[in-house]
């Protein structure tokens, strides 16, 4: 399967980052690696994904603040966004949604198989 979608993979843990980024590619999709929330929101000034995963605990500026940021900007406040992160309180995911999250996935309930899945449904 060959896609022309790009997606903003925003996580610190390089394992994680790069398995993910691994398994996204082998779907076809074009994937970008920020490591922290000022790299991500550098990128977003500079490039539209079409898709962002992205996680919530992050050096620099928090996964929260970055959709704070992204709600913001016209150019960026309907850009699909979903969140991955170790945070599964029901205050943290509905802080998420309220935020424009479109999905919410805990990594200790979500295997990989399953997030790869998801986006590929969620990346139309």
């Amino acid at each position: 399967m060959t896609n022309s979608k790009t997606i903003l993979l925003v996580e610190d843990e390089p394992l994680l980052s790069n398995i993910l980024k691994s398994r996204l590619e082998k779907e076809g999709f074009k994937v970008f690696q920020a490591r922290d929330g000022e790299a991500a929101l550098k990128f977003l000034k500079e490039a539209k994904p079409d898709f962002i995963l992205l996680d919530i605990i992050l050096p620099k500026i928090s996964g929260f603040e970055i959709l704070e940021e992204m709600k913001k900007n016209p150019e960026l406040q309907n850009a699909p966004v979903a969140i991955i992160s170790n945070l599964g309180q029901e205050s943290d995911i509905q802080k998420g949604r309220s935020l424009g999250a479109i999905d919410y996935f805990v990594k200790a309930q979500v295997t990989i198989d399953e997030l790869v899945n998801k986006i590929k449904q969620m990346v139309v």
